[in-house]
């Protein structure tokens, strides 16, 4: 029978070799947490020489658009390969790049993250900040949840968040300008609003977000020290 630990490092071998047959070059590092409601990839210092360049031409919005199209082709084989060689099946897939430090994370959800967390100290906290900024940029969720997908990786679901005006730039096919927009203006607002070291006792790391405009749903992994 497989382990936890093998299943980790089987994951995170077949994501490395994806990314670097995708994209050229592999990252540096690639950390997996498996856990009964879903699973996290975090990808370290991943950055080819081509994105390197779009960078320092200040060409982000080229970069997120090509990384969308290959992400788009990379997830539902990485999904497929843990179906088929592990028995771990993910209902939906979710992932984000924070380019200011070349990291990137990826996080599948099972068909039991529908149902109720357990509640964590500081869990209210956590969802009145979320669903303040949620207000602030469009507008408060039909039905929040959240959970520690281990002891460094809190994981937000948000339900039910999309307004008329964004609805109607996706059906005129502007989802990537969307995305990106909605991005930066969430984690600058999920940043401030949250004083984590107070309320959850750590040091936030990094914040990812990303959404399924089909479902009107969004997921939010904080990554902390």
């Amino acid at each position: 029978m497989v382990t936890l630990k093998e299943k980790n490092t089987q994951i995170a071998s077949f994501t490395g070799k994806l990314l670097r047959n995708r994209f050229g070059k592999g990252p540096e590092s690639v950390n997996v947490s498996l856990g009964e409601r879903g699973i996290a990839i975090h990808i370290r210092n991943f950055i080819s020489p081509v994105e390197q360049f779009l960078l320092d031409k200040e060409e982000e919005q080229s970069l997120r658009y090509t990384r969308e199209l290959l992400m788009k082709s990379l997830l539902p084989e990485l999904s497929a390969y843990l179906k088929a060689e592990l028995a771990i099946e993910t209902q939906e897939m979710y992932y984000d790049w924070g380019l200011h430090n070349a990291s990137g994370m990826i996080v599948g959800l099972f068909e039991l993250y529908s149902e109720k967390s357990e509640p964590y100290q500081g869990q209210k906290s956590v969802h009145d900040s979320v669903i303040k900024v949620s207000g602030l940029v469009q507008k408060e969720p039909v039905n929040i949840d959240s959970w520690w997908l281990n002891s460094k990786t809190l994981i937000v679901i948000r339900e039910g968040i999309l307004i008329i005006l964004e609805k109607e730039l996706l059906d005129m096919g502007y989802e990537n300008i969307l995305k990106s927009t909605k991005r930066k203006m969430e984690k600058r607002f999920l940043d401030q609003e949250t004083d984590f070291t107070k309320v959850l006792n750590k040091t936030l790391s990094d914040i990812y977000v990303d959404w399924d405009f089909t479902r009107d749903r969004s997921v939010i992994a904080y990554t902390f020290q």
